[in-house]
């Protein structure tokens, strides 16, 4: 089987500064539950858009010939980044020019999707500075990251937030090695601060083998988590119903047509509630949709420009 380990040389952050003002967003538009269609019953699909080089708009070009609903249910920016700034000795989020244009462009990237019924969460990933969801020094520095997090989910009308703890190089930068407490005490705040939005843990890198601190287990605290290597199936080792776990992991276009149908199967077989996908571009991937679609919910995928 020909497989892919993680995200490769496709997850390279680009360096960009923050563009000096943001729009304010206002809240998140939904149409009426009466209008919009009815997706199949299944499990959750979830799409990961590389905004470098695609459109999030790809996510809702997608429905399914049976009821018309949505082929994706989760559509996820990739990637926001944990950078580290030196002469503050502290962690701080970061939009590259192409995160932030997306953000900024709420109302025509993020608001057409969350008027369809799909949720938008933030990816947010390592970048080579040592800053990583696993080192924080204190409960009140992971703290103070949760709150960024959770005020750029309130500023730009997310659905959620995605950790994926690649790409740190720990202790670069004089930065710490991955402590025990850390990504409990990040989970746990975040959590607080965003009790009805969606958590999600990519299942790689320290942070996730560090779910437990002081008596205290955040696995509960997610939604959802996914494996990471794609082409192949693996559970996420977490303590979550198998509802809230996608051991499918599919690149689209990369991963073989007969592997991501053999995924769907076993993800239907097994009773597993999520189906991963990562890199959805802007052209018509209907037919290879299709085929984890047919097992996934009974249907094609139609693609609509």
């Amino acid at each position: 089987m020909n497989f892919t380990l993680g995200r490769g040389g496709a997850r390279t952050a680009v360096l960009a500064f923050l563009a000096a003002a943001a729009l304010v967003v206002g809240t998140t538009a939904s149409a009426p539950a009466a209008s919009l269609p009815v997706k199949q019953k299944g499990p959750t699909s979830v799409a990961y858009v590389e905004v470098n080089n695609n459109s999030m708009l790809n996510v809702g070009k997608y429905t399914l010939a049976k009821g018309g609903g949505n082929v994706f249910d989760v559509a996820v920016i990739f990637a926001a980044n944990i950078n580290y700034d030196a002469g503050k000795q502290s962690a701080y989020l970061y939009f590259n020019e192409n995160v932030q244009r997306v953000l900024d462009d709420a109302a025509h990237q993020i608001r057409p999707l969350q008027a369809k019924g799909i949720k938008v969460m933030l990816s947010v990933l390592g970048n080579h500075q040592g800053a990583g969801f696993a080192n924080f020094p204190s409960k009140d520095a992971a703290s103070a990251f949760a709150k960024q997090l959770s005020d750029a989910v309130s500023k730009y009308g997310l659905d959620g937030i995605d950790f994926d703890d690649e790409y740190a190089e720990y202790g670069k930068n004089g930065t710490g090695q991955p402590n025990d407490s850390s990504f409990v005490h990040l989970v746990s705040a975040l959590r607080d601060n965003m009790p009805d939005k969606l958590i999600s843990l990519y299942d790689i890198g320290p942070s996730a083998e560090k779910l437990s601190y002081g008596g205290v287990d955040v696995s509960s605290k997610f939604n959802y988590a996914w494996n990471p290597w794609y082409g192949q199936w693996q559970v996420p080792n977490i303590s979550l119903p198998k509802s809230s776990l996608s051991p499918a992991a599919v690149e689209i276009g990369n991963t073989p047509p007969s592997t991501a149908v053999d995924f769907a199967k076993q993800t239907v077989a097994g009773g597993y509630g999520v189906y991963l996908t990562y890199n959805l571009d802007g052209s018509d991937r209907h037919d290879y949709i299709s085929g984890f679609t047919r097992e996934l919910y009974g249907s094609d995928a139609v693609y609509t420009p």
